[in-house]
C-alpha cells in the first residue's frame, strides 16, 4: 500500500534565543479510501486546490497547453481548469490528432498499475542480483578462510567459480595494463651509448624483467586454473549469473 508524506512544523529555539519554524520528520499518510465522509470532502477539496495549482505552475514554467476536468462525487458540475473554452481548445487539438498519437501517452488506472509492478518487479530482479554477488562474496571470503566446500550448495559452488573467474580477469586486465605502460615507458627513454659502445640498461628496464617474467608465469597458471572461451562466456554459469 502507498504512503504520502504531510509536512509538520515545530518552534525550534535558534542560537540567538530566539523562537524559529522548525521542519520535523513528516507523518505517513495512507493512500487509501477516507471513511469519513468529512474527512473525505476536505482531502477533497485541499488536494483539488493543490492539483490545480501544479497544473497552472506547469503550464507556466513550461509553456505547455493543459486543461484539467475533475468530476466530484457530491458535486453537479465538473472542475474545468483553466476555463471551459480553454479546455475545449486543448481538446479539440487532441482530438486532431491520429488515433495513435492519440493514445500513446494515454493512461488509465489498470495501466498505471501495470507500470508500477513492473518497474518494482525490475528493482526486485536487481535487488536480487545484488543480494546474490554479495552472498558468493561473502562465500568466498568464508573460503579464503578456511571453510570447506562439501557443505555447499552446487548453485553456490558454481557462482563462486563464475566470480572468481570475474576477478581474475580483472587481475590480468590490470596486470597487461600496467605492463604495456611500462614498455611505453621504456620506448620513450633514450639509449645512452657507453664508451664499449653497448647500450647501459635502464634502471626501469631492470626492474621491468622480473615483472615480466612473473607476468608470464601467472598467465600460464590463470590458463591452467579456468578455461574459458575467447569471449568469456561459459554456458554452464548462465543459469546464475550471465555473462551478457
Amino acid at each position: 500500500m502507498g504512503t504520502n508524506w504531510a509536512p509538520h512544523h515545530r518552534l525550534g529555539q535558534s542560537n540567538d534565543g530566539r523562537l524559529r519554524p522548525r521542519l520535523m520528520a513528516r507523518n505517513k499518510v495512507k493512500l487509501e479510501w477516507i471513511v469519513n465522509d468529512t474527512a473525505r470532502k476536505a482531502a477533497f477539496k485541499k488536494r483539488k486546490k493543490g492539483l490545480m495549482k501544479k497544473m497552472s505552475e506547469l503550464s507556466t514554467l513550461c509553456d505547455v497547453k493543459a486543461c484539467m476536468i475533475i468530476y466530484g462525487p457530491d458535486e453537479p458540475h465538473a472542475d474545468v481548469w483553466p476555463s471551459v473554452p480553454d479546455a475545449m481548445r486543448v481538446l479539440a487539438r487532441l482530438k486532431r490528432l491520429p488515433e495513435t498519437e492519440q493514445s500513446k501517452k494515454m493512461m488509465n488506472q489498470e495501466a498505471l498499475m501495470r507500470q508500477r509492478i513492473r518497474k518494482l518487479e525490475e528493482q526486485l530482479q536487481k535487488q536480487d542480483k545484488e543480494n546474490r554477488e554479495l552472498e558468493t562474496a561473502l562465500l568466498m571470503h568464508q573460503c579464503m578462510s578456511g571453510r570447506s566446500l562439501h557443505d555447499v550448495a552446487i548453485e553456490d559452488v558454481t557462482a563462486l567459480a563464475w566470480m572468481t573467474e570475474m576477478n581474475m580477469k580483472k587481475v590480468r586486465e590490470r596486470v597487461e595494463d600496467a605492463a604495456l605502460k611500462s614498455a611505453e615507458k621504456l620506448k620513450e627513454e633514450k639509449p645512452v651509448v657507453n664508451d664499449k659502445g653497448k647500450t647501459p640498461m635502464s634502471a626501469a628496464a631492470k626492474e621491468e624483467l622480473p615483472r615480466q617474467d612473473w607476468f608470464a608465469g601467472a598467465m600460464d597458471l590463470g590458463e591452467l586454473m579456468i578455461s574459458r572461451n575467447d569471449d568469456h562466456k561459459n554456458t554452464w554459469l548462465n543459469t546464475y549469473y550471465p555473462m551478457d
